[in-house]
């Protein structure tokens, strides 16, 4: 009887959001108002890292309180664990592979990589433009809502140059590698300098009664690990070392930022009238006896670098709705907000609705691949492939590349979620079927 009650329930809580997605569609079908979008992007921060995901030390009561009005996804997932292809993929909606971003820096032979700053060389820039001129040959979220009507706003982590090139009308990023424009520059200094800017550009928005759509990938709560010495001293008796109470500060740091922003837009008056959607661009495990990662977190194929609670708010619109159980992509996100304004052009995506009830229900697999974090080529720079099923997860080493380890790694991610132990040689026919899942995958895009 519990189970049929648990059937039940999670039925009715998907036509609840179905037919929400229904009405709205219709809204938007007969002339209704547009809705503003926001995407709210963490960065460098573990899924387990939120007060609303069950840590015991680290506050986050403004996305606890989003995650409670939203539909809720505690098993997101991003294709690659590192911020460069991960922010692509985000903003466009297909793989790495698709969009060719497949790290953070380019390199070709000969290249002088001695320097420990190696993006601030002549090269980077020069080799980065094949990359950029590619990306520009896409569809990309702020370009399709043009169509719209929308003004679009960049602010914080942006990797591939101008603002410009992802199709935004504004933008604090200007990408001139000769001002230090490798990955934000300007933009990184949103929320933790203040978020006047970002709210300049939804006052913009509002002035010309425009929708707008928003991008706040603030550097946070990514390294230098800097935060305000009152939140600094609030989990120094918490933490195990220094190192770990920085970290955590740095997530409740970030926390106030979206408070910051989720309440401007309700002094505008905007709440009922905006879609929020949250994200992380990968995860992060903090070292507690230095300031850097543990390797199986950020550029890892583990769960610890890849999953991500991801959420979707629109008061009155989408049912808020808890789901522990699905998995979805960031590479969804994109499909998802077409979907909600009515632009139905999605054929190239690599993602689905998470509000077409069908799709998520059929959806069997979503799968991730990992790169060199100096890239050159597809061939020469893989170094892993994934798929995450329920409730298996397959990691499928590159052979040739000599950065990785050699071992498939077979993890049911849904008992064991640190991946602990690997079940490859317990079931080999698992291992087979999944690395079947992934060629075709690879032969579809």
């Amino acid at each position: 009887m519990k189970f049929l009650n648990q059937s039940f329930f999670a039925c009715f809580a998907v036509l609840v959001i179905f037919s929400c997605k229904e009405e709205k569609q219709k809204e938007i079908e007969t002339g209704e108002k547009l809705p503003n979008i926001v995407f709210i992007l963490s960065d460098d921060q573990a899924w387990t890292d939120y007060g609303f995901m069950g840590h015991k030390a680290i506050e986050t009561p403004y996305l606890d309180k989003l995650a409670k009005e939203s539909l809720t996804f505690d098993r997101g997932y991003v294709p690659t664990s590192l911020c460069s292809p991960s922010l692509a993929s985000i903003i466009t909606g297909v793989y790495p592979r698709t969009h060719l971003v497949l790290g953070n820096d380019r390199v070709l032979p000969g290249d002088d990589r001695s320097s420990p700053q190696p993006w601030r060389s002549s090269w980077r820039p020069k080799n980065y433009e094949a990359v950029i001129n590619h990306f520009n040959t896409l569809e990309t979220l702020p370009k399709l809502l043009k169509n719209k009507g929308y003004l679009s706003f960049q602010t914080g982590k942006w990797w591939l140059g101008n603002y410009k090139n992802g199709g935004f009308d504004y933008g604090m990023t200007h990408g001139d590698p000769k001002r230090g424009g490798r990955h934000g520059d300007y933009g990184l200094e949103i929320g933790r300098k203040g978020m006047d800017t970002l709210y300049n550009y939804i006052d913009l928005a509002l002035e010309k009664k425009k929708p707008f759509f928003m991008w706040y990938a603030p550097f946070l709560p990514h390294a230098p690990h800097t935060p305000p010495d009152s939140l600094l001293q609030k989990y120094l008796p918490k933490a195990p070392t220094p190192y770990v109470a920085k970290y955590w500060a740095m997530c409740e740091w970030f926390d106030q930022t979206c408070g910051d922003l989720m309440n401007y837009i309700e002094e505008k008056g905007e709440t009922e009238n905006t879609l929020f959607v949250y994200v992380c661009d990968n995860g992060w495990i903090q070292n507690e006896d230095n300031s850097s990662y543990d390797k199986n977190s950020k550029r890892s194929p583990y769960d610890f670098g890849l999953r991500t609670p991801i959420m979707y708010k629109w008061k009155g619109k989408i049912k808020p709705h808890r789901d522990s159980i699905t998995l979805t992509s960031s590479l969804d996100m994109v499909p998802t907000v077409l979907d909600l304004v009515g632009i139905r052009n999605t054929k190239n995506l690599d993602g689905i609705s998470v509000l077409d009830e069908k799709k998520l229900k059929s959806r069997n697999a979503i799968y991730g691949e990992i790169y060199d974090h100096d890239f050159n080529t597809i061939d020469s720079s893989l170094q892993y492939r994934m798929v995450m099923t329920k409730p298996y997860k397959l990691i499928l080493p590159n052979q040739e590349n000599n950065q990785v380890k050699k071992e498939i790694e077979l993890y049911n991610i849904y008992t064991d979620p640190n991946e602990e132990n690997n079940l490859a040689n317990e079931h080999p026919e698992v291992v087979s079927e999944l690395k079947m899942k992934i060629e075709s995958s690879w032969l579809e895009n």
